[in-house]
């Protein structure tokens, strides 16, 4: 390995299986020291043990305010220092709409998007305070977005809300957080993980053997993301799939029609035809027939 995170801290949530436990090996790999934080203490237990004295496990409710503020001081007290947060965290209950259950609506709200906020708000009052007192960081974040946030999903109206709304936390946060030393990106990823795999059975390929869909794929570019060679990305959303990295595309402005002033309802027809013929089809919703 390169040693690109030696010295590096880094707290990755969600890190007890899949593809949280291959960033948080992934890190150690290349010389960092890991919190690997996941709700079931014995699967961080595990990955902390695989790494060895360069990891800690912690079981803090990333989604909990008070047990994200703990998770940025388990770094702290640990390692002496905090350099990069992984929000990765996260579950499922899918639904079609029309029967999904408001207690499904707010766990998977409260576990992906303030479970990315909350630990993201408490790292960066941390880095913020050494800032002002003159050790400017060169601190990370990178959130865990996903394909549904940015295109939506058929059955995962939850999921892909939340998603899009890690996106959009992503670029603000990259916004106000720069002049920190802080950069905030995001990663979209497919992997095959329990989350998903009744989706993504094997896609290996018979004549190398490489498994498209295994989570350790995802890794290389949120280590390199992490590292101190990333300084000048930031704002950004990165697909991830197999040996596949592209750049999302994020919503931009459109076509434009001015009247230069107030338009009346009944003239709006043919405003609408003209700007939908200028524009490009949007991109299909997933499992959108």
């Amino acid at each position: 390995m390169s040693g690109l995170c030696q010295g590096r801290v880094v707290v990755v949530t969600g890190a007890g299986r899949g593809i949280g436990r291959a960033h948080a090996l992934a890190f150690a790999a290349e010389g960092a020291s890991v919190v690997v934080n996941d709700v079931d203490a014995g699967a961080a237990a595990e990955v902390a043990g695989a790494i060895g004295e360069n990891a800690v496990a912690n079981t803090s409710d990333v989604a909990d305010w008070t047990g994200a503020r703990d998770l940025v001081g388990t770094a702290l007290e640990q390692f002496g220092r905090l350099d990069v947060l992984v929000n990765n965290a996260g579950f499922l209950r899918d639904r079609m709409l029309v029967n999904l259950a408001e207690d499904e609506w707010d766990a998977v709200v409260r576990v992906h998007l303030k479970g990315h906020f909350a630990p993201l708000r408490h790292a960066a009052e941390h880095w913020r305070a050494e800032a002002k007192a003159g050790r400017t960081p060169s601190a990370r974040v990178i959130n865990t977005s996903s394909g549904a946030g940015l295109l939506g999903s058929v059955g995962q109206g939850n999921y892909s809300a939340a998603k899009a709304g890690i996106a959009g936390l992503t670029v603000v946060a990259a916004a106000e957080l720069a002049r920190y030393g802080i950069t905030v990106n995001a990663i979209a990823p497919a992997a095959r993980t329990r989350m998903t795999e009744s989706v993504f059975a094997s896609m290996a390929r018979p004549d190398s053997g490489f498994d498209a869909m295994a989570p350790e794929n995802v890794s290389p570019l949120v280590v390199w993301l992490g590292s101190e060679e990333s300084s000048h990305v930031t704002g950004r959303v990165f697909e991830v799939e197999g040996g596949k990295v592209s750049l999302a595309q994020a919503w931009r402005h459109g076509p434009v029609v001015d009247k230069g002033e107030r338009w009346e309802p009944a003239e709006l027809g043919p405003v609408v035809k003209e700007l939908l013929e200028r524009a490009p089809e949007p991109e299909p919703v997933y499992g959108a027939s």
